[in-house]
């Protein structure tokens, strides 16, 4: 396949600079795939560029270079420091590619990424956000028609600019935050009357990976769940943001859609997020499950989830990209569902249904 160009927006973050670094590191044969599902046996013939296939630019607005990034993962224990000099020519060639996102200017947003793509000889460029998560978008009647929209593209959150440029340059847009991003009738059309894909949103990574998996346990055994409620304490930026409370609903809110699609009713119970600065990249999370059984008998279940933010979301990133890569339908790719928290589209929530899905798509 020829190479695929992949602009990250955000791209001077946790998740998407171990993403640069750990596609790197498997390029040269200095880490195994662990985590890239894109990387089983059950896709090999599914046609995916191929690691050394893949070039990587972005847009972001903080100006620490990415091989500073790597520096400051290594001693959060996040990258190991063997990869850190092994991957440095890749870094620098990247941050070579990462332009100034601080603007409302579509026009300079898109021109970065055509002048990436023809700089780079790409055959396609795969837009993925995974910058910061931002309050929920206030609704605003233009976003709801594509023939209003170009004169209402200062009303549009950040994430929907991205999109909006990624469409208009005719790229495949993914959103792996709870951000709106494409989530507007406005751009769905848009995808559409253009012909590119797009997929989201939220990525699955941590205790929502979990829950698409002991959610179907309740469902198929007739368990009534009658509370799930949860803990998170998260550090870096990720939790930063979240203590904004307008920031955590757009993540609870998903979350909670995740849940209930699964379950099939309103479930009591929410996710209580705590920035605990202390943690860095590292995040804990406990749920708390109280469900019925045989003649309303009463029993909970607690688990409790420790894990890496960019250790779990870079493999995610890299799949999607590949996979995007490869998409031909344009508008919404559902079977890319299996991905995340709260997936554009009518398919299945749990695990294993997702897998089938995604499964079934890339050899189609």
């Amino acid at each position: 396949m020829a190479r695929t160009g992949v602009w990250l927006i955000g791209a001077r973050g946790s998740v998407a600079t171990t993403a640069i670094a750990g596609a790197a590191a498997v390029r040269a044969g200095a880490a195994p795939p662990t985590g890239c599902v894109s990387d089983l046996p059950d896709f090999a013939e599914a046609g995916l560029p191929g690691w050394g296939e893949l070039v990587f630019g972005g847009h972001d607005i903080v100006d620490t270079p990415l091989v500073r990034r790597v520096e400051q993962l290594v001693r959060g224990g996040v990258i190991p420091a063997r990869l850190a000099d092994l991957v440095w020519t890749d870094l620098t060639v990247a941050e070579g590619e990462i332009r100034d996102g601080a603007t409302r200017d579509p026009a300079r947003l898109i021109g970065d990424i055509a002048s990436f793509r023809r700089r780079n000889r790409v055959e396609r460029v795969v837009v993925v956000n995974v910058a910061s998560t931002e309050p929920a978008c206030p609704p605003h009647p233009a976003h709801n028609y594509l023939a209003d929209l170009d004169r209402a593209l200062h009303s549009l959150p950040a994430s929907s600019l991205y999109a909006y440029a990624a469409m208009r340059a005719s790229c495949g847009y993914v959103d792996f935050t709870p951000s709106t991003g494409a989530w507007l009738p406005a751009l769905d059309e848009l995808a559409h009357v253009i012909g590119v894909p797009y997929a989201g949103r939220d990525g699955k990574s941590g205790e929502s990976l979990l829950r698409s998996v002991l959610a179907p346990m309740f469902a198929r055994r007739a368990l009534d769940v009658v509370s799930w409620s949860g803990t998170n304490l998260l550090g870096g930026g990720d939790g930063a943001t979240l203590a904004d409370p307008a920031a955590a609903a757009s993540e609870n809110a998903a979350k909670q859609r995740a849940l209930e699609g699964e379950l099939g009713d309103r479930v009591d119970g929410r996710v209580h997020i705590d920035h605990v600065p202390a943690l860095g990249d590292w995040k804990t999370s406990w749920d708390h499950v109280l469900f019925e059984g045989f003649l309303g008998t009463r029993m909970t279940l607690q688990v409790t989830w420790q894990g890496c933010d960019p250790a779990l979301g870079a493999p995610l990133v890299l799949d999607l990209a590949r996979f995007m890569a490869v998409a031909d339908e344009p508008g919404p790719v559902q079977a890319l569902g299996f991905f995340f928290k709260d997936p554009v589209g009518s398919g299945p929530h749990g695990l294993a249904a997702q897998y089938d899905a995604l499964r079934d798509w890339a050899y189609r």
